[in-house]
């Protein structure tokens, strides 16, 4: 790990482990998102995993549709975890933040759930980054749990965390900003599979880069 960020989150997932994957493995609506991915994307495409997590279903379901994954996670377990389930893919201990990424570099770019523990402008200057990322053409998929909070105190799968996020609305506009054009968005409910979990609304959103940021 790199940089001057606090790890709250890395030690809050590497405690989680192989937990996340069990609790979030029923999202129907997050597999139906990759497959919509999978549809968009040609063959041997190369693809940015953000918040990586234990590697599967997202590395695991486009490794083996024969794309080369790159996945970055803050925590260590998960690094390991992934590395272990996901042998196809590379997989870094990395906070995104601070990792320099290629200009252009990736046909694809997968943010699933990875930005809620970060400040409304780190999240607005991260998608900006990960956009600058993107091939012209290329494809990011977006997911969060959409609710209009900032630095709130919230308990997940038993570990204590601190969550920001944007309501939906405000959330595509986030994506507009980066310069990204929405092809498609998907609201639910999913409850996770853990003791005490409630029902959580998840937005997903497909888009495209298809011009600069202020463009």
């Amino acid at each position: 790990m790199t940089g001057n960020h606090d790890h709250a989150a890395a030690g809050a997932f590497d405690a989680i482990g192989a937990e996340y994957e069990r609790a979030f493995a029923g999202s129907a609506a997050h597999r139906a998102s990759l497959t919509r991915l999978l549809e968009q994307l040609a063959p041997h495409s190369r693809v940015l995993d953000v918040g990586s997590g234990t590697g599967r279903p997202t590395a695991r379901t486009l490794a083996d549709a024969g794309h080369e994954v790159l996945g970055v996670d803050v925590s260590p377990v998960m690094v390991e975890l992934a590395s272990r389930q996901v042998p196809e893919a590379s997989f870094r201990c990395a906070d995104i933040r601070d990792l320099p990424l290629e200009t252009e570099g990736f046909d694809a770019v997968c943010v699933y759930f990875s930005l809620l523990q970060m400040s409304r402008a780190e999240q607005a200057a991260l998608v900006g980054r990960l956009a600058g990322a993107l091939k012209h053409g290329g494809h990011m998929v977006l997911a969060t749990v959409p609710l209009d909070v900032e630095d709130v105190s919230a308990v997940f799968m038993g570990q204590e965390v601190r969550v920001t996020s944007f309501a939906p609305d405000a959330f595509v506009a986030l994506a507009a900003g980066a310069g990204l054009s929405l092809l498609s968005r998907e609201d639910t409910v999913f409850t996770p599979a853990a003791p005490g979990a409630v029902p959580e609304p998840h937005v997903f959103l497909h888009c495209r880069k298809d011009r600069e940021a202020g463009v």
